[in-house]
């Protein structure tokens, strides 16, 4: 298990489609205990292969408060959602910015585990959020092409004062 460099934006490896998963093999089990490693790492909520430049269709989640209850996705697909929600959204690839992206406030999902087990997901808020954002990253796509209004600094400006 390792900590692997997540990519950021500009990289060009972000803008690519990933390549289906076949078969569940030792490299591939290896990878996602490096994803999650390297999630937990940066205090992030999900990461996608292609973050740390693996164009496979392998997405790691984990919305639980003590970050112990990971969420693995192969061969992610949405196949139903419902609602909406629009909050802000930041993302481990454009690290320091956040911006406002409208996102479905339920996604069900179909996916397959690390036994390539076929199973389905239902998510709400952060998780509905969080599996549409990473499926985007398979995609090709990063958040800030959804942005409504911009990206904004997430880190505080100390304000200069005089003593």
């Amino acid at each position: 298990m390792a900590i692997r460099n997540i990519r950021t934006m500009g990289d060009s490896i972000l803008t690519k489609v990933s390549k289906k998963v076949e078969k569940i093999d030792k490299r591939l089990l290896v990878l996602i205990d490096d994803m999650l490693d390297t999630l937990y790492d940066a205090e992030g909520v999900g990461l996608a292969a292609p973050q740390i430049g693996v164009l496979k269709r392998v997405v790691v989640i984990d919305v639980s408060e003590e970050a112990n209850n990971p969420i693995i996705l192969i061969n992610p697909e949405i196949i139903e959602t419902d609602g909406c929600q629009t909050g802000d959204e930041g993302c481990l690839s454009v690290p320091g910015k956040v911006g406002t992206v409208e996102r479905p406030n339920y996604v069900k999902v179909k996916a397959y585990d690390k036994d390539m087990k076929e199973f389905t997901l239902e998510g709400t808020e952060l998780l509905a959020r969080a599996i549409c954002h990473e499926i985007d990253h398979l995609n090709g796509i990063l958040y800030v092409e959804k942005v409504k209004d911009g990206l904004r600094d997430t880190a505080y400006q100390e304000e200069e004062t005089d003593e």
